[in-house]
């Protein structure tokens, strides 16, 4: 653990936003969560300053909803370095590679420390590959070369790296009691919220045919043709599989699986503890996408320093190129294999998330067990022992796990191969994160109208 330790040691030289000492009130936590995305959604049409008026939504279009990057602005990395530091430390922790149990204090404090350096430290690797790779100015200027002298790309890279601080900054704001909520999760949220407004109704004309227009809605309105299935393009079978998969999803999202215990302190009254139907929620399928998205990143870094015809570029390319999502139902049945490829991959990747989470997360049998008893819960005809909870548990927990690492994955699968607006794992994202929300405000509305829970609960 020395180099977690390490990283966990410099972040203490990282400027960071402290809690409050008093928690403001509801509303104003509301207005300063809102505050944060709209300045989030700001930053993304700000353009970064020595980079010839170069702008271009990434080509990777799951990289550019998920990770909100917006190339030639000051969100062109987007959140991608610090989701990618968290993965890469949860599967190191989840995989058993770095021993530290996240329940307590002193091994939480030094994991989010070392996220914190590790994402600046992505952010600076990333940012100087595309520097170095002259990503922005070969492509403004239609040609090759590097106009640009080395202090202008220095330049870039120090504002892509304060860049992804500011977002650092954002998400402890909300975290810390500033806000409601996760300020990373909300502009996953506003990214997909964005996409499904322009694959709706935006309102811009197809390149490659001035006759068509982006947005099914204004396309529908202006050229009268119903576009059903269209090729790369939103249609109606992509609408009508955006409306039902996100029905799907709210109504798994509220299914839950009932165990029965019992409280020997009062008098063994009995109850029951509800567990999520989709035990896992949303985070496999956020770890699958952003791994894809990472393949394109990665890729796009690397060949623009190499060009593109190194063996990293070109096995980076295949990885992504058979793991992306297919752009509707015509380019799913144009490629088949490839489909198959990226279905298969997907849950695969999705399983293995869904048991690492679980692990990590504080959601495994042993973990649940610990917790009865310490809150002075029992299963009824069992005694009060960890190792048999644990068992009884796991019937129950590793089930669950599966089916809903599956279940998660295989409707944003679906969702991807129709052409749901949004893409399947932002449609994913958007139900789980905006019900998360929703209970988040319930709760907080509920210690507000009644303070004395917030005494009894310690809040």
């Amino acid at each position: 653990m020395g180099v977690l330790e390490a990283l966990a040691e410099i972040s203490k030289y990282i400027p960071a936003v402290g809690k409050p000492a008093r928690r403001p009130p509801l509303p104003t936590r509301l207005a300063w969560t809102g505050i944060v995305v709209l300045l989030y959604l700001i930053m993304s049409e700000i353009p970064l300053y020595g980079v010839l008026g170069y702008r271009q939504q990434t080509t990777q279009a799951l990289a550019s909803l998920l990770l909100g990057m917006d190339l030639g602005s000051l969100m062109t990395l987007g959140i991608g370095p610090i989701v990618t530091a968290g993965i890469v430390l949860e599967v190191l922790v989840g995989g058993g590679l770095v021993e530290m149990d996240l329940t307590k204090p002193r091994d939480r404090k030094i994991f989010m420390g070392a996220q914190r350096t590790l994402a600046l430290l992505f952010a600076l690797l990333e940012a100087a590959a595309y520097a170095a790779g002259c990503r922005f100015w070969t492509t403004a200027l239609g040609g090759g070369g590097c106009p640009v002298g080395l202090g202008i790309k220095a330049l870039v890279v120090l504002q892509l790296v304060f860049a992804t601080l500011i977002l650092m900054w954002f998400d402890d704001l909300v975290r810390e009691g500033w806000g409601i909520g996760s300020a990373l999760s909300l502009f996953i949220v506003a990214n997909v919220v964005k996409g499904l407004f322009w694959r709706l109704a935006g309102p811009v004309l197809v390149r490659s045919n001035p006759t068509e227009y982006y947005g099914w809605l204004v396309h529908v309105v202006k050229t009268g043709d119903p576009a059903i299935l269209r090729y790369g393009l939103p249609d109606l079978v992509g609408l009508l599989a955006t409306i039902a998969i996100i029905m799907v999803l709210t109504y798994f999202q509220l299914m839950r699986v009932y165990i029965p215990v019992t409280s020997p302190r009062y008098g063994s009254i009995k109850t029951r503890i509800p567990l999520n139907f989709i035990y896992v929620t949303n985070i496999p399928i956020l770890f699958v996408a952003i791994t894809v998205s990472d393949l394109a990143v990665f890729y796009e870094m690397i060949a623009g320093v190499t060009g593109g015809t190194d063996p990293l570029s070109r096995a980076l390319y295949v990885l992504y190129h058979y793991t992306r999502p297919p752009q509707g139902l015509l380019d799913a049945v144009h490629t088949p294999l490839r489909t198959l490829i990226f279905a298969l991959a997907w849950l695969a990747m999705g399983l293995l998330y869904g048991f690492i989470w679980v692990e990590i997360a504080g959601l495994s049998p042993r973990q649940q067990a610990e917790n009865l008893i310490k809150s002075g819960m029992e299963l009824p005809g069992l005694r009060r022992n960890v190792k048999l909870l644990e068992k009884v548990l796991a019937r129950y927990i590793y089930p669950l796990t599966v089916i809903s690492s599956l279940l998660v994955t295989a409707l944003a699968i679906i969702a991807d191969i129709f052409g749901a607006y949004g893409t399947g794992s932002g449609l994913v994202l958007l139900v789980g994160i905006v019900y998360s929300f929703y209970e988040t405000l319930t709760y907080e509305r509920t210690l507000e109208m009644y303070p004395i829970l917030q005494r009894i609960i310690g809040g």
